[in-house]
């Protein structure tokens, strides 16, 4: 997703400026409208300045600097040392420069009248998630409360996402293992057999004729498919980041057997959780909802979720909302309407999300544990078919020389 800067004027009349997280400058503009927004401009933020700083060229805060942070300002806030105090006495510990002159700039429009989640808000690199979490707690004076929350969401997304990569580590070093060794052996092994056999002048086989013209032009024209790849890859970054691009892109991705099932249990689990987190620290359904669908990474549940946020500010329930979105697993949607009707909709939510969590990991596994020995399998078969198709001549020749 990118960022995106925007002026807007609500129901009163009240123009302000604010960060939004989308695919494009027309899916958020149509968004704001759709909250009721009167929308005066969507621009990229990186096109833009605040302060003299350009906003693309902010650095992000590293999630585990962000946590450590998160937990030393509601110890300080937890002992009665008012805001500003716990900000000034974080500042002069923190070591990382880039987050050292977020924190000065938010004391600052803090010292000078601007509310705490404002304040963030204006630094945009923060979650929307977290301000949105902030202006919450200020709402409802329990500011300790909901910071509580959100740590303990972070740290839940942290392991969560340690696990995955955890899961991924050895089929991907495995992968690239395979195309190292299947490079070296077309554009390196295969024209040093060509150059053995052109010197021989043996008869050879099919098989092997075939393998000697695909490693001498692999070798030949490297370059080739190496500009050919990159471009490829730029062409393809380029088109992901239009909107039909996008789109084609995350309907392919979901349509997949067993990949598109993980993805999309991945961001049932992360929807619920971010919702869960929002809807215990006091804000209501709909902007709640709003700020959770912004942040997936997934278009086709993002607009599914604005739409059903549009259904539930008419009157609907969330579950009946999601169900005719079509997309929600039919499970998280029995489970919502449960939590819906036993008025326990946050704790339901965190159990949707737990289950899909847990989901999300044992399908990983059982994945890896199929894609593993099918790579050693791929990797077999091609590795043993060069070898095969570059002896079999000189298996014919040791023949002939009996």
């Amino acid at each position: 997703m990118a960022e995106f800067l925007t002026r807007v004027a609500d129901e009163q009349g009240h123009l302000r400026q604010q960060l939004e997280h989308g695919y494009s400058e027309s899916e958020v503009r149509e968004r704001l409208l759709q909250q009721g927004y009167l929308v005066y401009w969507v621009k990229p933020s990186s096109l833009l300045s605040v302060g003299g700083t350009h906003l693309g060229q902010r650095g992000k805060v590293k999630a585990g600097t962000f946590l450590i942070f998160n937990q030393q300002f509601l110890t300080l806030i937890k002992a009665g040392l008012p805001i500003l105090t716990a900000l000034d006495l974080l500042i002069k510990r923190q070591r990382d420069k880039t987050f050292l002159t977020l924190l000065e700039n938010v004391r600052d429009r803090v010292k000078g009248g601007e509310l705490l989640s404002d304040a963030f808000a204006a630094q945009y690199v923060f979650p929307k998630m977290y301000t949105t979490t902030l202006m919450a707690g200020e709402k409802s004076g329990n500011m300790e409360e909901v910071l509580s929350r959100y740590i303990a969401y972070q740290r839940l997304v942290q392991t969560f996402r340690r696990k995955l990569a955890v899961s991924l580590i050895y089929p991907a070093l495995l992968v690239s293992v395979v195309t190292v060794m299947l490079i070296f052996l077309i554009t390196y092994v295969v024209p040093k057999f060509a150059e053995l056999f052109d010197n021989l002048g043996a008869q050879l086989p099919l098989p092997t004729v075939v393998m000697l013209k695909i490693g001498l032009d692999a070798q030949k024209y490297a370059w080739v498919f190496a500009l050919a790849l990159a471009i490829s890859a730029v062409l393809l970054w380029r088109w992901k980041q239009s909107d039909r691009g996008a789109e084609r892109i995350d309907k392919f991705l979901l349509s997949l057997p067993l990949v598109g099932e993980i993805q999309l249990k991945y961001q049932v689990a992360n929807f619920s959780r971010i919702l869960s987190t929002l809807l215990q620290g006091g804000l209501p359904l709909v902007p709640a909802m709003e700020t959770a669908g912004a942040s997936m990474s997934s278009r086709q549940i993002l607009s599914s979720v604005l739409q059903a946020a549009g259904r539930v500010r008419e009157g609907q329930s969330l579950a009946k909302s999601l169900e005719a979105q079509k997309i929600f697993p039919d499970l998280a949607v029995e489970m919502l309407e449960v939590g819906e009707s036993t008025g326990a909709l946050p704790a339901m939510l965190s159990s949707v999300a737990e289950f899909y969590e847990e989901d999300v990991q044992t399908a990983l596994g059982a994945a890896m544990a199929l894609i593993e020995p099918l790579i050693l399998v791929v990797m077999a078969v091609f590795v043993g078919g060069i070898l095969i198709s570059l002896y079999m001549p000189i298996f014919t020749l040791g023949a002939g020389m009996h």
